[in-house]
């Protein structure tokens, strides 16, 4: 339970940080590149979904967040029974991991609209301001960051619906909770057969 623990709050206070950081200094679309050009800090926002992606209108934007309380429900459940049982280092470890990422999430869903005003390309936002946030409850955006265009180049012409247009690889922005998730998810997938064998 302890090892759990501290991924929780290590992989949670390295992405609230970052994004508390970033969203009080960066300018919306603000960006900077820090290795060449296939690392760049980029600041955006997005409605609640990993790398972006979104669930259009206020009601799919809390049908998300009301999700997102499930699954971390869930999950701790997972990762309760999990530990009870004496389940091996790694799957505890990719458990927490995908906990941690979903919390962090589901903190700037539910409460960066209390706490911030508006990210703009004009302004940059103010922790607590006096006028209090941009949005309500659970209907907060999450700030994105981490961009790498490792690849960046065009589709051949010949190329069905999209011949000539730009194609970059990797093009969604996300932040340290969506890696966290991933990487929980790709050690699951990758390790599975020693996960869930040792886990029997």
């Amino acid at each position: 339970m302890k090892k759990a623990a501290l991924i929780i709050i290590g992989v949670l206070l390295i992405d609230q940080v970052f994004k508390i950081w970033i969203k009080t200094t960066f300018y919306m679309g603000e960006g900077h590149a820090i290795l060449g050009n296939w690392f760049y800090i980029h600041f955006t926002e997005n409605e609640g979904m990993a790398f972006g992606m979104k669930l259009g209108g206020s009601y799919g934007k809390l049908l998300l967040s009301l999700f997102r309380l499930i699954a971390i429900g869930l999950i701790g459940w997972w990762l309760y029974k999990a530990i009870r049982k004496g389940a091996g280092n790694l799957l505890v470890i990719c458990i927490s991991l995908i906990m941690a990422g979903a919390i962090g999430n589901i903190i700037d869903s539910a409460f960066y609209g209390l706490i911030f005003n508006e990210s703009s390309y004009m302004q940059i936002a103010s922790l607590f301001p006096t006028g209090g946030g941009y949005g309500t409850f659970l209907h907060g955006r999450v700030v994105d960051m981490l961009y790498f265009p490792i690849i960046e180049s065009h589709y051949p012409l010949w190329f069905p619906f999209f011949g000539g247009e730009e194609f970059v690889f990797f093009r969604p922005v996300f932040n340290i909770a969506d890696s966290a998730i991933t990487t929980g998810v790709l050690i699951l997938i990758v390790f599975q057969r020693k996960i869930f064998i040792s886990a029997q």
